[in-house]
């Protein structure tokens, strides 16, 4: 990995972990609908894919409603749900490292750009970030793939073959492969390793040490 200029990171079960705000954001979307989930671990496969999509799969919703679900979501999130988060163990260490050692970093999330910007301003990591792209507020661009191309075009960055995506979903994996560039599947996130398998991750590493070895 060595060879690897151009590092693109996921940030929710990537670089920080958001469990509380996201399962309380969606917990606090539901009950508009009668829903009420007390239970949040019930509402993990929630993270990393769009909201759009998760609301209208696990919930069977129109696409109105999902829309207005991911509305309801981002009144709790927008006031707290952003803070109710933490940095993994070893984060920090490895970012910088990476960037002393001459990578060039950079985030794309499905999370909407804003709020992505604020956590990691919040955490002290945006400084070891070259961009920070995420999802557009208004879903013109939500899924993983769109943001990753999204980033490269802004980022000018045309050598998909020292470009390498880092994230714990399959859609981090498949939006890799969609645009060209190997994926490293992180396990100390939201995915199974059944999940990488399937989904086709060049690499799986099951913790932050590991992940930083894998660029020594």
């Amino acid at each position: 990995m060595k060879d690897k200029t151009y590092l693109l990171f996921d940030l929710d079960g990537t670089l920080t972990d958001p469990f509380i705000g996201i399962t309380r954001s969606v917990q606090h979307a539901l009950k508009y609908y009668g829903i009420i989930e007390n239970d949040l671990s019930r509402l993990a496969p929630l993270i990393g894919p769009p909201l759009i999509d998760s609301f209208r799969e696990t919930y069977h919703f129109s696409e109105e409603q999902a829309e207005e679900a991911v509305s309801y979501y981002r009144e709790y999130f927008a006031e707290r749900g952003w803070r109710e988060n933490k940095v993994y163990p070893g984060i920090p260490e490895l970012l910088k490292h990476l960037q002393e050692a001459g990578h060039k970093l950079y985030v794309a999330t499905s999370k909407p750009t804003p709020f992505a910007e604020k956590i990691l301003d919040h955490f002290n990591l945006s400084r070891y970030f070259e961009r920070i792209e995420g999802a557009s507020l208004d879903h013109t661009r939500m899924r993983k793939t769109e943001v990753m191309r999204y980033l490269l075009t802004q980022a000018g960055i045309s050598e998909k073959g020292q470009t390498v995506m880092i994230g714990d979903r399959k859609f981090d994996v498949a939006g890799a492969h969609e645009i060209g560039v190997e994926c490293i599947g992180v396990l100390y996130g939201y995915g199974s390793r059944e999940e990488l398998v399937s989904a086709g991750a060049d690499y799986i590493v099951p913790t932050v040490d590991a992940l930083s070895a894998l660029f020594r």
